[in-house]
This record gives C-alpha cells, structure tokens and sequence, in this order.
C-alpha cells in the first residue's frame, strides 16, 4: 500500500504545475552560440568592436582591408585637389567621408539642437515608377536631399524634424514614452520647385559589420523562407525586393538597405558614393543632380572620368566585406537564457531568423561555409502604418522594411556613444524599437507589452548580448 501510494505521489509531481517559486524556464545553450560570425567572431565590446577584421582574415584580404580602411574613414575633397585619389567630392553631398554616416563602423545618429544632418539623409521620390522599377526621382531635387555642396554650387536644403512625445503603458500598467517625428524640407534659396507630392524617405545609416556574411548566405536560402501570402497562416509573410542590377543588368535579389534595395555591397557602396558624396564609378558614372540644379551653379566643372577608380572602389568594399561581426556577451547567463526563450516565444524569430549558414564556395574564403547568428531573414515585412514612410522602392510597399540584424546589438551605445534605432532614428531604446512594431509583428509586440516586468527585463537583455 506504501508502493502505491509512493508511486501516485511521484506520478502527481511529475504533472503538477511549477510552483510560483521555482526557476523560470531557461533556453537550452547551443554549441557555439556565441560565435556570431562562426570564425570570423571577434571578441570585443568596446569602442572599437565594429570596426575589426575577420578573426580567421588572411594576409591578401588584411592588406586589402588595410587601404580600404583608410578610403572608408579619411575625407574626400572637391576636384582639383593635391590629394590625388581622394578627389571628387560634391558639387553636391551629404558627408565627406563614408565614416561621417557609419560612426566607427557602426550607425549614424539623428541631429539634435538644429545641426545639420550626417548619420540620418532622406531620399526623395515622387509618385509613379523610375527605371527598372526604381523610385521616381523629383524633377529638380533627385533622390537624394543634398545638405551640402561646394563653393560655386548650392545645398538644395534641409529638413526639419520635430518629435511628439505620447505616453503609453505595459500590461502590468506602468507607463512608457515613445516620440513620434514629423518632417518639413525646408528648399535651398537657389531652386525654384513644386513640393507637391514630395515622398521624404529617412535613412539613418546603418552598421557595417557583418554585411560580407550577409551577402555570401545564398539567394536560394533567403528565397526558400519567403511566404509572401502567408502560405503557413502564421501572420508572418517575408518578401524579397527584386532590385536592379548595374552590373548584371538585369532584375535580382535585393539583400541591403532599409528596403533591401541593393544587390550587393559593391553596388550599395557605389551607389553611397555618389549620392552620399558625389563622386562618380564605372558603376554610377553620372553625377547625382539634375539639369535644373546645373543651371543655377557658377564655375563648377563636369566631372570627365569616374571619380573613384575600380581600385579604389574595390578595395572600400573589401574593407566592409571583411569587417567582423562581435560575439555574443553574457550568453549563457540564466536571465538572457530566460530572455532567449520570450524571445522565441514572443515570434520575434520568425523574421529575425537566429542562424543562417553561408555558401560553402564562396569567392572569398574566409566567409565561406560559416555558420553565423545575424537575427535576419534579409526579406521584407510590412511593420504597420505607424512605420510606413509611405514611399516604395522597387517591390518595397510603403510600411515594407528589410528585417535588420541584431548582432552587436547590445554594443552600440558602447560605439556610437547614442541610440537610435528603426530606420529613422525615432527609438531612443531597444524597447522603443519593440513598442513601435506594428503589421506582421503587432501580435511580437503585444506579447511583449503584456509580460512582466522582469520578463521583459529578460528578453531586453538577452537583446543586450547580442
């Protein structure tokens, strides 16, 4: 009689529920989690953690990356100019250099107090289609707002941005604050144009590291997890953007920039180079303005040739593609662990997919056959009107962003000194980044405004490993 009753008391714990007491339920570690890039990881959290080489980098790609280094971070200056191969900037620009945006590798910040914009642009477009699909540029101000310019030449503006602040509360009834911006372009003096219908697009500059991982994962493995018509009925429906191809000339896979809008780092480095600076390649051999801008410049000359050689270009892009991403920090902690799990739960990894796994041939072989952690899908999602810039790119909707990655999440106050998230900046906090999700991830985000408080301590610092 003893027996049975052991064993009925025994089978009665077993299906029980936990009690209020016992430890929450942890995430179970993976071997090599915190191996980000596989072996390319490089353990570092502090200033500097963006802007280092592969770890298993060879001597050819270290000196490449080297040069490229120094045309990524030293200014450009206008043509002619005693600095040979460093010439070329403007008429009209954004920023002297590619690291006045990416801040030590990493993101760019919005402007406060009224100062002129560097980390975050706007690009400008009216309704209807451009070429192969592209947006539609404004007749007189392009694309791309340019903020500065040359002497002889005139910035076509600025814009101003101001922020509503309103007030919401979690689940458990404490209150949080999020801001909301609005946006006036303010035109140059010297050009004469029709605001109406004026599409204003901003783009704060995003990290670096990482992007040569991002683009040896093959097409097909990003392809095979789109669901464009919610096929598996989860909510969630990852498109590509199908983009053009300058070099390829023909329509393909678009995998960088907010609205995955670029092929390939060569083709969004060529094409930052000229519109960022306006400094001409074999890729983009025109300059980035229009003929209703030329005709109120004095003395500014046509530039002959690509501004940037292939070299050069080359050897910029080789420097990104072999900037490594950090690895994971406090990873194995039981809190992060807890986090990992809300994080999985809450279906925040149905877009920021954990793992992907690069070609095993590909061109440069200290990327090729990685396993890496980038929290990303690299397709698009639609994340909800409040979002919505309400200018499409390509086969972008207006609320569609490419899912950005998470590595290095956690570092980027220790690297940029600030925190802007989202593709405008608006978020101050990870957490802001969250409560501003909408669309396919609005069920995410009320998943994670109904827990506890210390589950989403949690899962905010299982982000902050990242």
């Amino acid at each position: 009689m003893k027996r049975k009753l052991a064993l009925l008391l025994a089978a009665f714990a077993i299906a029980a529920p936990a009690r209020a007491d016992e430890p929450p339920e942890l995430a179970m570690p993976e071997p090599g989690e915190e191996l980000s890039g596989g072996a390319t990881t490089v353990f570092q959290d502090g200033q500097n953690a963006f802007s280092l080489p592969l770890a298993n980098i060879g001597r050819e790609n270290r000196r490449l990356h080297v040069v490229g280094n120094s045309f990524f971070n030293k200014p450009w200056v206008a043509a002619p100019a005693s600095t040979a191969g460093r010439d070329g900037l403007g008429p009209l620009f954004h920023a002297v250099s590619c690291s006045a945006c990416h801040t030590r590798d990493g993101r760019g910040a919005v402007p406060v107090d009224g100062e002129l914009m560097t980390g975050l642009l706007f690009r400008l477009s009216v309704p209807g289609e451009g070429v192969h699909g592209s947006p539609k540029p404004h007749p007189v101000y392009g694309d791309q707002l340019a903020v500065r310019a040359i002497p002889g030449a005139s910035p076509e503006g600025d814009v101003e941005i101001e922020y509503e602040e309103f007030a919401g509360r979690f689940g458990d009834g404490s209150p949080y604050r999020l801001r909301r911006p609005s946006y006036r372009l303010e035109p140059g003096e010297a050009y004469e144009a029709d605001l109406d219908g004026i599409m204003l697009g901003p783009r704060l500059a995003p990290p670096v590291h990482g992007v040569g991982l991002l683009e040896a994962v093959p097409e097909e493995a990003i392809l095979a997890r789109a669901d464009p018509d919610d096929a598996d009925g989860d909510g969630i429906s990852g498109r590509p953007n199908l983009v053009w191809d300058v070099v390829r000339k023909k329509t393909v896979l678009g995998r960088f920039g907010w609205k995955a809008n670029q092929p390939n780092v060569r083709q969004q480095t060529a094409a930052a180079f000229v519109g960022d600076m306006g400094i001409t390649s074999a890729l983009f051999p025109g300059e980035a303005h229009t003929a209703a801008q030329r005709a109120v410049w004095k003395d500014v000359p046509e530039s002959e040739s690509p501004e940037v050689s292939d070299d050069i270009l080359d050897k910029v892009v080789r420097y990104q593609q072999t900037l490594a991403p950090p690895a994971r920090r406090n990873w194995n902690d039981p809190n992060v662990r807890r986090g990992q799990l809300l994080f999985a739960e809450a279906k925040c990894a149905a877009c920021h997919v954990p793992k992907l796994a690069t070609a095993a041939d590909y061109g440069i072989a200290e990327l090729a056959g990685q396993t890496i952690r980038p929290y990303t899908d690299l397709l698009l999602h639609d994340m909800g009107e409040d979002l919505a810039d309400g200018r499409p790119d390509f086969q972008a909707g207006a609320a569609e962003w490419r899912t950005p990655p998470l590595w290095g999440l956690g570092l980027n106050r220790a690297v940029n000194g600030v925190e802007n998230y989202l593709h405008d900046g608006r978020a101050r906090t990870v957490e802001e980044a969250i409560l501003w999700h909408g669309g396919e991830a609005e069920a995410s985000r009320e998943f994670y405004r109904e827990l506890p408080a210390a589950d989403r301590d949690a899962l905010l610092d299982f982000l902050d490993s990242l």
